[in-house]
């Protein structure tokens, strides 16, 4: 079970990575595209305006999507001073309370992330330049936020954690 587990959340941490990487590789490219497009063929910049709010939305799906990941690795802001300074009781039941807290506060932004896709699925609101629905923006916080509690729940669990992982650990564990 637990070997089954494991290749499931690699296989997650992987989709993670690629979206992630291709996403900011994509944003990359556009607005290198849009910048040289304006300063070379500026009579043609107005064509390529949806690019600025492609990028915007790409934007939000790599910050969320990244989520999940940057706890993974222990790369959230922490004040750890104090948590270092306890006994390893207390220190394990600070964790227990961070992780629970993280989990029912992770969990709950995704359901309001959810509540508020499905209220604006009903306006049938789109994008100005690209006809997207807008629902597609606040899909990205609702699965980001499940991937965090996901993350917390590891660490709940303990088949993750952040604190005890080298900065310069192997991907694939």
């Amino acid at each position: 079970m637990r070997k089954i587990l494991s290749s499931i959340l690699s296989g997650i941490r992987t989709v993670e990575r690629v979206l992630v990487i291709s996403i900011n590789l994509l944003m990359v490219v556009l607005y290198t595209f849009n910048v040289l497009v304006r300063e070379i063929l500026p009579q043609y910049s107005s064509s390529f305006a949806w690019i600025d709010e492609a990028t915007r939305l790409l934007m939000v799906w790599a910050v969320f999507l990244a989520l999940g990941l940057a706890l993974e690795r222990g790369r959230h802001v922490a004040v750890t001073t104090l948590l270092e300074r306890l006994p390893k009781t207390p220190q394990k039941i600070v964790c227990l309370l961070i992780n629970s807290t993280g989990i029912v506060f992770s969990c709950y932004l995704a359901w309001l992330g959810y509540a508020l896709v499905k209220f604006v699925m009903r306006t049938g609101q789109v994008s100005p330049t690209l006809g997207l629905p807008m629902y597609w923006l606040y899909v990205a916080p609702t699965i980001g936020f499940m991937l965090l509690a996901l993350r917390y729940g590891l660490e709940l669990l303990n088949i993750n954690n952040r604190r005890t992982r080298p900065l310069l650990a192997n991907p694939s564990n």
